[in-house]
């Protein structure tokens, strides 16, 4: 600043107050000081200047899988929202995995963030631990964490499943199979309650042999789906419960021979672009991406302005179901022995030893 100063031929004050906009400088001044930056190569330092301000104008947002489209859009909106209020994003990815979770916030702490929105990967009790020392907010999205006095923006995950499989109910549908996210998260757990609730309501025996558990994966969804659609008695229609699972359970269904849904019908959580160009239209549940993102950056940009004692908020979102062209009736048709699986191997799921 001392530079830049002597050859814009003004005070440091004035070269100050310029480039962090504490106070307005004249049109003359301005241009006298751009071009001493310019011919000076000046840049701030950002580290010294978080330092000095207390403040790094960074928020952390820490995502369980950037594969999956419903946490990239939630991103997208988060970061928008962000950026428009001045501030950055420093983006990390947890696959899952709490172990790298730990590591990741350790990593965003170390760098000072002036808060964080995570969408928890699992372990609870690791996770408030680790923001048991953070003076700075938190908000929660997609999954809650017990232990954890933090904001929150949720969706009512039973609910919404529930609508889902009573849909499927209406349909004429008894035998529905569940493909299940990991019960260690919260979606897991609510998504699951939803399947049960419905059957329990329509009077329908809840069966083990028709619950699998894909982990929120297409792999392991894809193993799920195929031990569900050989059995003697298969379902006559599953349900996925997250949209990077439907993709292993469609791959499911093409690999045995059968068709959707002229043989078995398809539901899934989470809406996702390609959903309505799928053959046939998949039947989803959408969340409200764009509310979630706007809503969970608007609560630690608030969070950051106004520090204090408030009791934290949990905004609970609804979900909806769209209704394209996966799911049809039942009719005797869905079960018919002679379009079974035909055995052959798929190096996913290695043909069994003789």
């Amino acid at each position: 600043m001392l530079d830049v100063a002597a050859a814009a031929g003004v005070s440091v004050a004035t070269v100050s107050a310029f480039v962090n906009g504490t106070v307005p400088v004249s049109t003359e001044l301005r241009g006298r000081i751009e071009q001493a930056i310019r011919s000076i190569g000046y840049k701030r330092n950002a580290i010294a200047r978080s330092l000095k301000m207390g403040t790094t104008k960074t928020i952390g947002l820490v995502i369980a899988d950037i594969t999956n489209p419903f946490f990239t859009d939630v991103t997208s909106v988060i970061q928008d929202v962000l950026h428009r209020s001045g501030y950055a994003v420093m983006l990390c990815c947890t696959d899952e995995d709490p172990a790298v979770q730990d590591e990741q916030i350790s990593l965003l702490l170390d760098r000072m963030v002036d808060g964080l929105i995570i969408a928890p990967a699992g372990d609870d009790h690791a996770l408030e631990r680790m923001l048991s020392g953070a003076d700075i907010p938190i908000v929660l999205i997609d999954r809650i964490c017990g232990g954890i006095n933090a904001d929150a923006v949720v969706l009512d995950n039973q609910r919404a499943v529930q609508d889902a499989i009573n849909y499927l109910i209406s349909l004429g549908h008894r035998r529905i199979g569940y493909i299940s996210g990991s019960l260690d998260t919260s979606t897991g757990i609510g998504r699951l309650a939803g399947y049960k609730a419905a059957l329990e309501s329509a009077g329908i025996p809840i069966s083990d042999d028709l619950i699998r558990f894909g982990n929120f994966r297409e792999r392991d969804a894809y193993n799920a789906a195929i031990q569900l659609l050989v059995q003697s008695d298969r379902p006559s229609a599953l349900f996925s419960a997250n949209n990077l699972m439907v993709i292993g359970v469609m791959k499911a269904i093409r690999d045995t021979g059968l068709r959707c849904p002229d043989d078995i019908s398809v539901s899934s959580f989470d809406d996702f672009p390609w959903a309505d160009v799928f053959q046939p239209n998949l039947t989803t549940i959408a969340q409200p991406v764009q509310t979630i993102g706007e809503q969970a950056a608007r609560l630690i940009l608030g969070r950051i302005a106004h520090r204090g004692d408030q009791p934290p908020q949990r905004i609970v979102l609804s979900g909806r179901l769209m209704i394209r062209d996966s799911c049809r009736p039942v009719s005797d048709s869905l079960l018919d022995p002679e379009r079974a699986w035909n055995g052959a191997p798929h190096p996913w799921f290695p043909r069994a030893k003789e």
